[in-house]
């Protein structure tokens, strides 16, 4: 009995132990998903809905229609960002084009509610086909504007010191749609052209939890699902007939969901110029509920798998700890079908990501190019229809055979060396590893003034 007793005794002590263990464990357990963030770098994040009050009998741009109706709602973000001395933000919309004036405007507000200087504020559209025009005076013109300066006012009056993730995945939706057939670029969906099916994230965290403070996505496709196309195929012959984020508005939401609302996905287009849906039709058809659901899930499982894998242990080791924010800009005048052509062009480094901006529709191959140039030196992400609206940027190779892109471009093919020569320039003075472009040595900087003298001397004349 006494044996009985005190194995009784001690089951009950063991289990006691083994309890209080496991309630440890699960204490322990509670703080999983939280990490240590060791880093300068400050963010906050704010999204604000624009879809204009007005949208029954609404003509959208882009393919010009008349909407009656929403889908889903069009959405601004607005992600302010500051390495301690150097202050920056990012703006993405759900609209067609960044429009000169919009951009003018925008960051003016931007930088009176949080000091953010205006040439540090990137202003990015996703080059959606279903949502209005800009117009400084109309309704929506005037609301675009002040819901900008409110939203970065929210975005910079909470901050939070952050760390950076990277990832990349793939879509499966995009498709070139030239081919050359006896020496002339014709329309049609061509799946040996070049194509960019790459998904580019950015995750900024805060290390409170395993959902991220904000999520930057970057593509490459066309957001003209819901245009017109094919004129038999059904249902919608003419046109979606309400206004819409497209794909990148379905992407967005659907990041969103999955992390229960508590982040904020942004979305920057590529160089998707000569890249759209994979929609077969004559010469292609306009989407459906089906079709937006595939291209917007698909970009958003992307994204959520990346964001998934880039808190895993290995990838938090791999993170910086020190985000130095460096800018550059320039405006070039490019050489135009009808006389000279601004274009501003833009470089922004976060840490180790680079963000190269174009004012426009930069055919894919643009994105490579940049990339090849840039090599190892950065993580480089090609933004184009940023900080202006100028239209088609063909690649010079594009115009010996023609086609929508090169006709339709206000610029002639000496543009392209231009271009890829000034962001070449640029981002040797943001990644600071070319000794000439960061030198303080009185020389150094006289010989970059007389360069930079010569660079706008030569723009003009090229």
């Amino acid at each position: 009995m006494n044996l009985v007793k005190t194995a009784s005794v001690f089951s009950v002590g063991l289990l006691g132990l083994l309890g209080l263990l496991v309630s440890a464990g699960l204490a322990a357990g509670a703080d999983d998903g939280q990490f240590d963030v060791q880093s300068n770098l400050l963010a906050g994040v704010a999204k604000v809905d624009i879809t204009p009050k007005e949208t029954d009998g609404v003509t959208v741009t882009g393919h010009r229609r008349v909407v009656h109706g929403v889908r889903d709602p069009l959405r601004a973000g607005v992600l302010v960002l500051s390495d301690g001395e150097t202050k920056a933000a990012i703006v993405t919309l759900d609209t067609i084009g960044a429009w000169d004036e919009m951009v003018k405007l925008a960051r003016e507000r931007i930088e009176k509610e949080t000091g953010v200087p205006a040439q540090n504020i990137v202003v990015a559209a996703s080059h959606n086909h279903s949502g209005p025009s800009f117009d400084a005076k109309s309704e929506w013109g005037r609301e675009l504007i002040n819901k900008l300066g409110s939203a970065a006012k929210e975005a910079a009056s909470q901050p939070r010191k952050v760390s950076v993730g990277y990832g990349e995945d793939r879509i499966g939706f995009s498709i070139n749609r030239r081919k050359v057939i006896n020496g002339r670029a014709v329309v049609r969906l061509n799946p040996d052209g070049p194509n960019d099916p790459r998904v580019k994230v950015l995750r900024f965290d805060d290390g409170r939890s395993l959902t991220p403070l904000a999520v930057v996505m970057h593509a490459v496709c066309h957001p003209c699902f819901f245009t017109w196309g094919d004129k038999g195929t059904s249902p919608y012959p003419n046109g979606y007939p309400k206004m819409s984020a497209d794909f990148p508005g379905e992407a967005q939401s659907f990041v969103e969901m999955c992390y229960g609302q508590k982040t904020s996905a942004m979305f920057l287009q590529g160089c998707a110029g000569d890249i759209r849906p994979n929609l077969a039709g004559f010469p292609y058809r306009c989407a459906d509920e089906a079709d937006i659901q595939w291209a917007g899930r698909d970009l958003g499982s992307a994204v959520v798998r990346s964001l998934a894998r880039g808190v895993t242990r290995e990838e938090l080791k791999q993170r910086p700890s020190y985000y130095r924010i460096r800018t550059a800009s320039s405006v070039v005048q490019l050489p135009g079908k009808t006389g000279l052509v601004s274009a501003e062009l833009s470089a922004l480094k976060i840490g180790p990501y680079l963000l190269l901006t174009m004012p426009g529709e930069p055919m894919v191959e643009y994105g490579f190019k940049l990339e090849k140039a840039i090599a190892d030196r950065a993580v480089p992400i090609i933004v184009g229809y940023a900080n202006g609206n100028l239209g088609y940027i063909a690649t010079a190779d594009a115009y010996h055979v023609g086609g929508y892109e090169p006709n339709t471009s206000k610029l002639l093919p000496e543009a392209e060396e231009i271009i890829l020569e000034e962001l070449g320039r640029l981002t040797d003075r943001v990644v600071g590893d070319v000794f000439e472009s960061f030198s303080k040595h009185p020389k150094d900087v006289q010989r970059r003034e007389e360069l930079d003298k010569t660079r706008k001397a030569t723009t003009v004349t090229k």
